[in-house]
């Protein structure tokens, strides 16, 4: 592999190093194991447990709450499939319940469970594609149930009347994937966890919580937080093998006429194209749907001029695709039928795809925990390769410069809001749907929060008083109204006008910017142009197309201070924290040539504006620093400022540079002066600007570090130009900027 990239590379590869194999740990069946699900496991070939392994069977056989800790590929489904066998085997009326964040997760291991065989497990897949008539079969007849969190919050809680008997026998519960539980998702589904657990212990059961997760900075401390239990013992992977790696990080070349990177989407498209030629099996990871089937439409364009009897071996992965078109994919490179594929990070997660050589991440994918993930897809069985290619991200090129600062970096903690209004009040509203509310549930949501929730539910005519009872006001099912992936608000679909098939969908608080009419749309390679966009109906129509530019969208932003919760000083500014109202209107786009990138025109546009409430930091640049700025000179350097922070709090809190908006103004009334704003681009907030406020010294001195770094003289997309900007980049100053950032570090 590394071979490959001798050939092809000039001055691109920046670190290359390797990492040794691990070898395994050969554990026992521990004690009190049934006879009969040993020889299931046997017969499947598994003859010994790994030592950790060994450990964590024991520790679910003694009733203990677990979190199982490590990277793919380490044997972490044993550990609960062991378990939960044995359950089933030897208790009358045992159920398990297994909850994974994506359907092709469930009908991954329900393939597994098929395969073990085992005549006592009746299990069976229930999501939103069973069908209606085998849905109380699987109430009534099956002992292992596998769902998702959105089935489990919309369909069967609210129903739990239907699914007394299987509450009642719950003896496990398997939270699979568990890391990915955190930011908006993971807040509600701490809520929906928190709901089932109400359930539980309604009818009776008091089942064992076992959660299997890639490595985080905070293993017991999250899976308890989502739900509600404080004792989790935290088993790794220790003794599990584990193949050596290589490990390469490749930086576009730097182009000084333009004083841009070269693209990273074409880089990528030819290292792919090399390593299927030359035999390297090959996942890569594309942070957007867009770079997705771009990465692949370049790599068929390369492998047709060379190696045409390739093409049908490489696919495109991603979410928008239809259920049966995954399925096919996972099977083909299961099989060895696929050698390649470009994924978003759907397949970052344990389905199994076969053994592959090569694992590349086209930029940076947000976490540590991400990226030894995606790498871990590869070299399960053998030596394998890992490549990060950057973008041209501030952050990204932030690591290029110092390979150490994304190496030898700590493991970020999984973090989840428990408070959020948001959030916390239509899952209360559902639990009081399905039992009326009692000061008992202090134990699920806690005292404050319990009693905070239903006195706004009250207020709000969601909920009734009756005595020390709070019940739901309504007829309607309210979990089915609760959007378990966005804080708030509901999805827009996207539907092909030329044939009526359904492409994919979007949230609504994300449509004006992605589906607006003229935007353009990509779908498994296929490139379409927005007609329309219904905001009633929540749908846009899109045509097949083939037009030469990308579409980029023009947003006004306005910002209203709410509440100040926090206060602190910090270097020479004082920095405010606390609850604004953010407003958003789209007033035009950008259409900006491939190839060229050149700017062709903007077109105006106007939609109606997106309001929320959401989580802010603010402050006023010191006055010193301003001084002698013209009015442009000081909008460019704020704005520089505020997109350079914006580029470097990922590395401060566990977020994507999406997460995040920001306003940047000359006058604003909270401050009576200029004034920098950074908040939550989720409604409520998930706690992003609270990391970035009170590491605030340690975030502009990273800023200030990435901003002197860069060695474009007046500003450039790896330090203070925006692909999300919604004004466009337009104006920037990277010197003033620095001036701003000095000065607020302490008056330099």
């Amino acid at each position: 592999m590394l071979d490959a990239l001798d050939r092809i590379a000039d001055d691109q590869v920046i670190h290359a190093s390797a990492l040794p194999s691990r070898v395994q740990h050969v554990g026992r069946w521990p004690k009190g194991l049934h006879v009969d699900v040993i020889d299931v496991l046997e017969r499947d070939g598994l003859s010994h447990p790994y030592s950790f392994q060994e450990q964590a069977i024991a520790h679910v056989l003694s009733g203990g709450d677990i979190v199982l800790a490590g990277g793919t590929g380490s044997g972490k489904s044993l550990c609960y499939m062991a378990p939960i066998l044995h359950q089933l085997h030897g208790r009358r009326g045992a159920r398990a319940l297994y909850v994974s964040p994506t359907k092709a997760l469930a009908q991954d291991q329900a393939r597994r469970l098929r395969d073990l065989a085992a005549p006592w497990v009746r299990a069976a897949i229930f999501d939103g594609d069973t069908p209606s008539s085998s849905r109380s079969v699987i109430r009534r007849t099956s002992n292992f149930v596998l769902t998702n969190p959105d089935m489990l919050s919309a369909s069967i809680l609210p129903r739990h009347t239907d699914w007394a008997q299987f509450l009642r026998g719950l003896s496990c519960i398997v939270i699979d994937e568990s890391h990915v539980y955190r930011g908006v998702f993971g807040s509600h589904v701490g809520q929906v966890l928190r709901r089932l657990l109400r359930l539980c212990n309604h009818y009776g059961a008091h089942p064992v919580v076992i959660a299997s997760s890639a490595t985080v900075g905070n293993p017991a401390h999250h899976v308890a937080a989502l739900t509600g239990r404080d004792d989790v013992t935290v088993v790794g992977d220790h003794g599990a093998p584990q193949a050596g790696r290589d490990i390469v990080l490749w930086n576009p070349s730097w182009d000084e006429a333009s004083e841009r990177r070269e693209s990273v989407l074409a880089d990528v498209a030819r290292i792919y194209a090399t390593f299927i030629e030359d035999g390297i099996s090959t996942i890569v990871f594309a942070r957007s749907r867009r770079s997705c089937e771009l990465i692949h439409s370049f790599t068929v364009d390369r492998l047709q001029r060379s190696s045409p009897e390739l093409v049908d071996r490489i696919a495109p992965y991603r979410a928008g695709y239809t259920a049966e078109e995954r399925r096919a994919t996972e099977r083909d490179l299961a099989e060895g039928r696929l050698v390649g594929v470009v994924a978003t990070n759907a397949l970052e997660l344990g389905i199994d795809i076969g053994s592959l050589d090569a694992a590349i991440c086209v930029t940076w994918p947000g976490s540590m925990t991400s990226m030894w993930q995606q790498w871990g897809r590869a070299g399960r069985h053998q030596r394998g390769a890992g490549l990060l290619l950057a973008g041209d991200d501030a952050l990204d090129q932030y690591f290029m410069r110092d390979p150490a600062a994304l190496l030898e970096r700590e493991i970020e903690q999984a973090v989840i809001s428990t408070e959020n209004p948001r959030i916390v009040d239509p899952h209360l509203a559902a639990a009081a749907a399905e039992l009326p509310l009692s000061s008992d549930d202090q134990q699920f949501y806690g005292a404050d929060t319990l009693s905070g929730a239903i006195a706004r539910l009250v207020a709000d005519g969601l909920l009734l008083q009756r005595g020390d009872r709070s019940v739901h006001a309504g007829v309607d099912n309210p979990a089915r109204s609760i959007a378990l992936r966005s804080a708030a608000g509901g999805r827009i679909s996207i539907v092909d006008a030329s044939t009526g098939a359904l492409l994919g969908d979007v949230e609504d608080s994300r449509a004006a910017r992605t589906v607006h009419p003229g935007a353009v749309y990509l779908h498994r390679g296929q490139q379409y142009v927005v007609a329309a966009l219904d905001l009633h109906r929540r749908s846009a129509l899109v045509e097949p197309s083939n037009v030469a530019w990308y579409t980029l969208p023009k947003v006004d932003t306005d910002m209203h201070v709410v509440e100040t919760t926090t206060i602190r000083q910090s270097g020479a500014v004082v920095a405010h924290w606390g609850v604004v109202d953010v407003h958003e209107q789209l007033v035009g786009y950008q259409r900006t040539h491939v190839t060229t990138q050149q700017v062709l025109d903007v077109v105006p546009l106007e939609l109606p504006p997106f309001s929320y409430g959401t989580e802010a930091i603010w402050f006023e640049p010191p006055g010193h620093a301003l001084e002698g700025m013209d009015e442009e000179v000081l909008l460019g350097s704020l704005h520089a400022a505020e997109h350079a922070l914006i580029a470097m709090l990922p590395l401060i809190a566990t977020c994507d540079r999406a997460d995040i908006g920001g306003l940047s103004t000359n006058w604003h009334e909270a401050c009576d002066a200029p004034a920098i704003f950074i908040y939550d681009g989720h409604p409520g907030g998930v706690g992003i600007t609270r990391a970035g406020f009170d590491t605030m010294e340690r975030w502009v001195d990273v800023t200030l570090t990435m901003l002197r770094g860069c060695p474009c003289d007046t500003g450039c997309p790896s330090c203070v130009q925006s692909p999300k900007c919604g004004n466009l980049n337009e104006p920037l100053n990277k010197l003033g900027a620095i001036r701003v950032l000095a000065a607020i570090k302490g008056g330099e």
